[in-house]
């Protein structure tokens, strides 16, 4: 009897998350779901006979933790589908002391993804890496010298940009160094989702709260699809270093998407942070 599949999603307790958690349950799934709220994690876990596992990215150590949870329930990952995250106020700093942004948008799950490398590897027909990145690349601009915003005035905007720029190019990394494993990453804009995305800034949050939002924004049941179809989809080469918005492949990017020299520079700038070069 073959083994069961085993995806595991982040920022699983709502949202897009949730909704993905639910349309991938299957009887052949191993579902490990983690997210911020035990209630909230511990009900979508119910509802799908997943195992629900709580982390808070604002804390890295927490997210070596969930690494070892991760690693307990599962001898391989088939699908790690990169979701927490959110827009948040430059200030005030983590309890690792980075921005807010850059550390839960894109450190804690460059960390996490890493310490499952082996797990990934030995998925038996390959692995994706799903990094939910956003439109709002466009408004980013990765500075090696002052990734966390020590320099450089921190509009919440550009610091959110910024995060999932370093989404995009993290997913380019993992392209170039990891296809040997057989592993293959790829990158989606899932769409302006009327969530609990913006429950962390006053602003976006305001924001989120007025009926312009109920006009311009889908229901995250439509936010998910495009993430729901690359799981199904699998570790399929053609995705390989794709962003896609939405379902098109080739979605519009900042310009520093594709610069070999600060997908490296990012990538190890982020190994020495979380304490892994």
């Amino acid at each position: 009897m073959p083994a069961k599949r085993t995806i595991v999603i982040t920022g699983a307790s709502d949202g897009i998350g949730a909704v993905a958690a639910r349309a991938l349950a299957d009887p052949d799934i191993q579902l490990i779901l983690v997210g911020r709220s035990a209630d909230k994690i511990a009900a979508v876990a119910a509802d799908t006979g997943g195992i629900g596992l709580t982390a808070d990215f604002a804390s890295l150590d927490q997210v070596r933790e969930l690494a070892d949870q991760i690693a307990g329930h599962a001898g391989a990952v088939d699908v790690l589908l990169n979701n927490a995250g959110g827009t948040f106020e430059p200030e005030p700093r983590t309890a690792d002391d980075h921005e807010p942004n850059f550390q839960i948008n894109h450190l804690a799950g460059f960390l996490l993804t890493n310490l499952l490398r082996e797990r990934l590897a030995a998925a038996g027909d390959g692995a994706l890496v799903l990094n939910t990145a956003s439109a709002g690349n466009l408004f980013g601009r990765v500075d090696l010298s002052d990734l966390d915003w020590e320099r450089r005035r921190a509009f919440q905007s550009r610091c959110y940009g910024t995060s999932k720029l370093m989404n995009i190019m993290f997913t380019r990394g993992i392209a170039e160094r990891w296809a040997d494993d057989g592993i293959v990453s790829a990158a989606v804009h899932p769409g302006l989702v009327a969530s609990q995305f913006g429950r962390d800034s006053a602003a976006v949050g305001l924001i989120y709260r007025t009926p312009l939002s109920k006009v311009a924004a889908i229901t995250p049941e439509k936010g998910a699809e495009p993430l729901i179809a690359l799981a199904q989809r699998g570790a399929d080469p053609d995705v390989n270093g794709v962003y896609f918005s939405r379902f098109r492949a080739g979605g519009r990017e900042n310009r520093q998407a594709h610069d070999p020299a600060l997908i490296d520079g990012l990538w190890e700038a982020s190994d020495r942070l979380v304490g892994l070069g």
